[in-house]
């Protein structure tokens, strides 16, 4: 969302009109960014977004709210937005999203995940999330840490974890919480790059990745939870952010929670699926890019850059 009291700069009458004036000009017509990183990805038309900033906020179909673009809290689009005319994405697996009761639902990211592939991604407000244990062989969770592997060794570390090392009975687990006992061990006579016999791979097919939704100074909370302990943990590649509310402090490679899911499905497309990228995932993108563009062009103006 869109706040030009956010722009402006603070005490000056003078810019706070420049400012006012630009936002007007752009509401009435695009006008593209030289050095807009995202310019190349292949995006479905993004002319129904142009008109709803031209008419304004709109109301949420379901709560009547108040809004720009989408309702972030009912992860549906605003009556000005057709649903029709927003593109869906297809995942080659599942996503859970869980989100830090903290984090400000109108400056999340995690929406335009829902809203792009709702069949395929679900939003979990912390602390009401699944368990995950008896399902580990077949989900990853995102998160740096020591024993974080790359995209391209995901299925080679997944074998160490089989249905049959879930505990039978209660009674079996009694001894010590299963979640804590599913460590990665070093393999040091195994190539975690070698091919995984064809009998074995279905088995060890990921289904389900798990991001947290959070800045990251709210991570340990949810990342210590014992429901997500034992969890194969996969690093991304570095990678420089274009997220307009860049946490202050942090380095440029801190994600958005968006920007993290569609660099992970390239990466994944590329490493595991083995083939080559031609853009199926950019429509992930379609809200965060019209959205870079549009808050640049403002700071632009107001001459913040």
């Amino acid at each position: 969302m869109l706040e030009t009291n956010r722009i402006a700069h603070p005490g000056n009458a003078q810019g706070a009109k420049r400012n006012t004036e630009c936002l007007e000009s752009l509401l009435q017509s695009p006008s593209p960014i030289q050095d807009n990183p995202l310019q190349q990805l292949q995006l479905a038309s993004q002319e129904v977004l142009e008109k709803a900033k031209k008419s304004g906020r709109s109301k949420c179909p379901r709560c009547n709210s108040s809004r720009m673009f989408y309702c972030y809290t009912c992860f549906v689009p605003v009556e000005t937005v057709p649903t029709k005319e927003i593109p869906t994405v297809k995942l080659p697996l599942k996503i859970d999203i869980i989100k830090h009761p903290n984090e400000t639902d109108g400056k999340s990211t995690a929406v335009h995940a829902k809203l792009l592939a709702p069949d395929d991604v679900t939003i979990y407000k912390y602390p009401c999330i699944p368990e995950y244990a008896e399902k580990r062989h077949e989900i990853a969770l995102i998160f740096p840490g020591p024993n974080s592997v790359s995209v391209k060794d995901i299925a080679f570390h997944l074998q160490k974890y089989s249905k049959k090392s879930v505990c039978p009975s209660d009674d079996d687990c009694s001894r010590e919480p299963l979640l804590k006992q599913a460590k990665i061990e070093p393999e040091a006579e195994k190539n975690p790059n070698e091919c995984i016999p064809s009998s074995r791979s279905e088995g060890t097919r990921l289904k389900k990745i798990i991001f947290i939704d959070s800045t990251w100074n709210q991570t340990n909370k949810i990342i210590t939870d014992e429901r997500l302990q034992g969890l194969l943990q996969i690093e991304l590649k570095t990678r420089k952010t274009c997220f307009w509310r860049h946490q202050k402090g942090k380095p440029d490679t801190y994600l958005s929670t968006i920007e993290a899911i569609y660099y992970f499905l390239v990466d994944y497309h590329q490493e595991i699926l083995k083939e080559s990228y031609k853009g199926q995932y950019d429509n992930l993108l379609f809200f965060f890019s019209f959205m870079y563009t549009l808050i640049k062009d403002a700071k632009c103006c107001a001459g913040k850059e």
